[in-house]
């Protein structure tokens, strides 16, 4: 008759998919860093709000620089938007980038970078000295529409059609990007 070895060693690492621990941890991040900045972000709370061991943190990120990182990094979803965006004809894009903003905004996970990764995306694919200028007001449009149309939530903006928002802010969008500055 065989007989069976049980293991005294445990197997380390998550037990559910990985992928979908470390999204559900790095979410959480995301979370706690936006709304309790770096002072106020501990991994044990962020393993809490993921509903996980700390010591599942742990094991992905050995430090909270580390999972600062993770947390911050755009999801690819977000960047092959914004290369979808930048494939745009300069003279149309102004309207293509109201609309990815709009796009972006209603996905929880793309929000939570948009500001961050916004001027680095947009200043990328200007040309000339004036590109950071240029960046800058287009980030000022964008940071202006989401806190007005979705924190604030102020009328009319708020319930505006998604079209209507277009037409509207488009044309200021492709002015940064291809008008002539003062």
């Amino acid at each position: 008759m065989p007989t069976t070895k049980r293991s005294s060693t445990r197997q380390r690492g998550p037990r559910d998919e990985p992928g979908v621990m470390l999204e559900r941890i790095t979410a959480a991040a995301r979370a706690s860093f936006a709304q309790n900045g770096w002072a106020g972000t501990t991994l044990r709370g962020v393993a809490r709000e993921a509903g996980v061991d700390p010591a599942l943190v742990h094991y992905y990120f050995s430090s909270k620089e580390e999972l600062l990182d993770a947390s911050t990094q755009p999801p690819p979803a977000w960047l092959e938007s914004i290369e979808r965006t930048n494939r745009v004809p300069i003279r149309e894009r102004g309207e293509a980038m109201v609309r990815n903003v709009i796009w972006g905004w209603e996905q929880p996970e793309i929000r939570e970078t948009l500001s961050s990764s916004l001027l680095p995306a947009i200043a990328d694919r200007i040309e000339g000295e004036e590109r950071s200028v240029r960046a800058s007001l287009i980030a000022s449009q964008v940071l202006g529409l989401v806190m007005l149309r979705w924190v604030w939530e102020i009328e009319p903006l708020a319930s505006l059609p998604d079209d209507e928002v277009v037409a509207l802010m488009a044309p200021t969008f492709q002015r940064y990007l291809t008008g002539r500055l003062p």
